[in-house]
């Protein structure tokens, strides 16, 4: 039987509530003084977005655009080359989370490795390694580390571990990126690659468990610098909706601030211990490549120098590939992703590009917008 958007509207967690927010949102809408445009920076908040139907329950003048997603849609190819080429070592156990296991290089995907022969193994902790290192003493152990600031903390925490219990079979692959970096790229694009584009965003909700850990402070200079309001938000349909009113009212009330309506877990510092222990043993990178946004400074972090002997890029790095590779040239995940084109106006969305064989990043992964579209879909 087909799905309905009334079967997941009635299926709301407190839908009376889901519904007075939803007329307040239209009450509000008719003064405001122009659209707005809205883009959710996290693929957690579009999937509840589409799931929930929420982008049906807006009038005519808000929109929702979508942002960059997760740290698995934006790894680039070459990164993942990394991950297959490291794997592909007789001495090398690869380890990483399991939302890498599909991502496609141009090798192959990490469960291709796999079925060749490769040690690779999925975790749910990063301090699974520990006990794989412990067990393969010969072998060289290297965690491919992924993530926005969320799982960065765990990384640190294993690095600190290792240092201090001078474990020395365990290297590090570090893939971690940052939310700010390319917030601001959405808005003035830095790419190399881009001269110029029209910027579409008039607010954005801010994500929900990156926010945990850095605090809403690092979203301090889009008001002030850009004039462009950020509201962090939850991932309940309730969560979404009330941060949506936030942004109207603001709009109504003259306002530009930066708002934060997931008291329950966000606060303005964050989790301070978490972010020390971090910046003990990681710095920003100069440059790091998003797959469908092209290059953007100081977006993503790397070891610190002195901690060069437990960096495989630098150890591995005669072996390691360097040319960059260019995304699927049908592919528009870079428009979806700066908020200027919806995932069904891409040619192949749907057809050649499907969750089981991913042409662009948007569709990688299962947070990618291109995929909450394929999935839930029917309800547009």
């Amino acid at each position: 039987m087909s799905l309905q958007l009334k079967d997941l509207y009635e299926g709301f967690r407190n839908p009376e509530v889901i519904k007075a927010l939803a007329l307040q949102i239209q009450k509000e809408a008719k003064t405001l003084p122009k659209k707005i445009r809205v883009m959710e920076v996290c693929g957690g908040h579009t999937h509840t977005i589409m799931k929930y139907g929420l982008n049906q329950l807006m009038p005519e003048n808000i929109e929702f655009i979508h942002g960059p997603g997760c740290p698995v849609c934006v790894m680039p190819k070459e990164r993942i080359d990394h991950a297959y080429t490291l794997a592909m070592q007789e001495d090398v156990i690869l380890v990483t989370l399991g939302d890498m296991i599909k991502v496609p290089g141009s090798n192959g995907n990490l469960a291709n490795a796999r079925a060749k022969g490769a040690d690779v193994r999925f975790v749910y902790s990063p301090m699974d390694t520990i006990k794989i290192a412990v067990e393969n003493p010969s072998k060289k152990v290297i965690f491919f580390a992924i993530g926005f600031e969320t799982t960065t903390p765990m990384t640190a925490a294993l690095i600190d571990y290792v240092i201090k219990k001078g474990i020395s079979n365990i290297l590090f692959h570090i893939n971690h990126v940052t939310v700010p970096a390319p917030m601001r790229e959405l808005i003035h694009s830095h790419d190399e690659q881009v001269n110029s584009y029209d910027s579409q965003i008039d607010a954005f909700i801010g994500p929900a468990h990156v926010s945990v850990i850095s605090g809403s402070k690092i979203y301090e200079e889009f008001p002030r610098d850009f004039h462009i309001p950020v509201v962090v938000s939850g991932f309940e349909p309730i969560d979404v909706m009330e941060a949506l009113l936030m942004i109207v009212k603001q709009f109504n009330e003259n306002r530009c601030e930066l708002e934060i309506q997931y008291t329950r877990s966000v606060s303005y510092e964050g989790n301070v211990k978490a972010q020390e222990l971090i910046n003990r043993y990681m710095t920003l990178d100069g440059s790091f490549k998003w797959r469908g946004l092209g290059r953007i400074r100081e977006s993503a972090l790397k070891l610190k120098d002195e901690y060069k002997a437990y960096d495989a890029e630098v150890i591995y790095k005669a072996i390691l590939p360097i040319d960059e590779i260019d995304d699927h040239k049908l592919c528009i995940c870079g428009d979806i992703m700066r908020g200027i084109a919806k995932p069904n106006e891409c040619t192949v969305f749907g057809t050649i590009c499907k969750p089981s064989s991913p042409l662009g990043s948007c569709m990688v992964s299962s947070e990618g917008a291109c995929s909450a579209y394929y999935k839930f879909g029917n309800l547009l």
